[in-house]
Formats: structure tokens, C-alpha cells, sequence
């Protein structure tokens, strides 16, 4: 098996498309193609359906993919460890969380580029279930994740606690509303809250969908100071964790509410597969640099 055909193959499945994927391996658009053709003939299968798009494997194409990525990583695994000079090289395939993203990741990604300069990092953002979806299908290496408090990531991954955070309501400092409210009180209101997709929205849904009550969504937008924006205007009622509402600038015209008995928290993990192999201390500096980074906003 020609290794450049495999590479060629995982990158159309990971970027979806021939075009994508020419541009990241720097070759023609033909030349992903043959290489796609090549692989296809050597297994005797189709891997790839032609016909949607973006680009997706066929059954074949995906078990393909999942025991190429193996092979693959294996390989950066043995040119690592023969390398003379000891340094980490390939790629390092991470998943963020717009949660975290939040919470400043700029330090401990710097830590990691510096610790190991041979490393290409590739940052993928998205949702917290998604991410962790991904690092089981060998779609990514690892992931900075959040998901609601007692709730774990997939058993089949290695899950690194980085901890807990209360996660507050907010309304506008001018709404007429009291500082201690009911979950039928905000049930009146329209929410100002993340995309459909992220697990803490799904998990407060779940909540109020068990009480009987609406959970009305006027707002979604991924950015956090736009949300808080919106509710500081009046839009309806927003939520946010401690860091975030002490970093934003429109914390004057927010005020905090609570539900007696109701105190939803988000908890962080690092999670990977077993085994790591030459990831096994990028990974581990990362979320080294992470956690402290994470408990100095915390405590800060």
C-alpha cells in the first residue's frame, strides 16, 4: 500500500471535499483523485460517495478511514521515536469548545507551539459532543471539552477533570425581576443562549422540558459579548460562567439571578484515546497549561 494514497484518502474524508484537500496536501486536484482511484483499487471498494456534499465515506470508505488514521498516526509514532534530535513531529489534531475558547486559550496553545516547535497543530472548533464524537472516530486526537456537571465523556475515551464551574443567569440591570427567581419566572422569558447543538443548551432544555415548562429561544448566536449584549439590552435572560461575566465590559448592565435549588455547573476535560503514543506529552503540556490557565481565571 502506497502511503500517500491513504494520507490523500483521510484528508478528503476529513475536509470533504477533492479541492480541500488538494490545498492542504499542496497537489493538484487530479492527483488527490488518482490517489483516491488508486486506494479504491487496491481494496476493491468504493470509498467515497460521489454524489453528496460535501463528500462523505460510504461504509466501506469509513472503516477505511478509521483503520487508515490508525495507521497513519502509528507511522508519525515510529518517525518520532527514531527521530535523532527527540522532537514530536505530524500533526496534532485538537478539538476546542467555544466554552473554553472563552476562557483564554491563548497561553497554554503557546505553551504547546513552544515546548514543540515540529508539531503542526490543527485547531478545530465546535461543540463539546461533537468534539468527543470526533476523538472516538479518530477524527481528532484530542479535545478541550465541557459538558454539564455529572455528566462523563464517552467511556471509550481517556477523560482528564480539569474542573467545575457554577454557570450563572443573567438579565439586564433594569429588568424587573428579583434577584431570587422561580424556574417558572424564567420560563416567562425568551433566552439569549448558545446555538442548538451545545450540550450545557440541550442539558437546560432537558430541565425545563421535565417541569412542564417552555423554554422559549429569542437569540442564538456563538459569540459570548454579543450574547451578554443582547441581554443587557433586554432581550431576554442569558447564561454565563463566573469568568466570563468578570471579563466582560457589559457587566454593569447585567445583574445575576438564581433559582433556589437549581445551581447548573459545566465541568472541563482533556479527553484522548488509549493509548496516546507520541502525543502522549503534547497532550499532556496541554492540558497542564490549560488547567492553569483555567484556575488562574477561576481564582483570579
Amino acid at each position: 500500500m502506497n502511503t500517500n494514497d491513504l494520507v490523500a484518502f483521510v484528508t478528503v474524508v476529513e475536509t470533504g471535499s477533492i479541492v480541500a484537500a488538494s490545498a492542504r496536501l499542496n497537489l493538484t486536484q487530479p492527483g488527490v483523485t488518482r490517489r483516491v482511484q488508486n486506494l479504491e483499487d487496491l481494496l476493491g471498494a468504493e470509498l467515497l460517495d460521489r454524489q453528496s456534499k460535501p463528500l462523505r465515506p460510504t461504509a466501506a470508505g469509513r472503516e477505511a478511514y478509521e483503520h487508515g488514521r490508525r495507521v497513519l498516526r502509528s507511522l508519525d509514532d515510529l518517525k518520532s521515536g527514531l527521530a535523532k534530535d527527540g522532537e514530536v513531529r505530524g500533526e496534532f489534531r485538537l478539538g476546542i469548545t467555544p466554552y473554553l475558547s472563552e476562557s483564554g486559550l491563548t497561553g497554554p496553545l503557546d505553551v504547546l507551539r513552544e515546548a514543540f516547535p515540529s508539531l503542526a497543530v490543527r485547531i478545530v472548533s465546535g461543540w463539546s459532543p461533537d468534539h468527543a464524537a470526533r476523538v472516538v472516530r479518530n477524527e481528532l486526537d484530542a479535545a478541550a471539552i465541557c459538558l454539564p456537571d455529572g455528566v462523563p465523556p464517552p467511556s471509550e475515551l481517556i477523560g482528564e477533570d480539569l474542573g467545575a464551574q457554577p454557570v450563572i443567569f443573567v438579565v439586564a440591570r433594569d429588568m424587573k425581576l428579583p434577584r431570587s427567581v422561580t424556574l417558572q419566572d424564567l420560563s416567562r422569558l425568551s433566552w439569549v443562549i448558545n446555538q442548538d447543538g451545545c450540550g450545557f443548551r440541550l442539558a437546560l432544555k432537558r430541565h425545563f422540558d421535565a417541569a412542564h415548562l417552555p423554554f422559549n429561544v429569542a437569540v442564538e448566536a456563538l459569540d459570548v459579548e454579543l450574547r451578554l449584549s443582547l441581554v443587557a439590552r433586554g432581550l431576554g435572560v442569558g447564561v454565563v460562567t463566573p469568568v466570563a461575566l468578570k471579563q466582560t465590559p457589559h457587566r454593569d448592565r447585567l445583574k445575576t439571578v438564581k433559582v433556589p435549588g437549581f445551581t447548573p455547573a459545566v465541568r472541563a476535560w482533556v479527553v484522548h484515546r488509549p493509548p496516546a503514543g507520541r502525543l502522549a506529552q503534547p497532550i499532556k503540556v496541554f492540558r497542564d497549561a490549560l488547567d492553569k490557565e483555567f484556575q488562574r481565571l477561576v481564582g483570579g
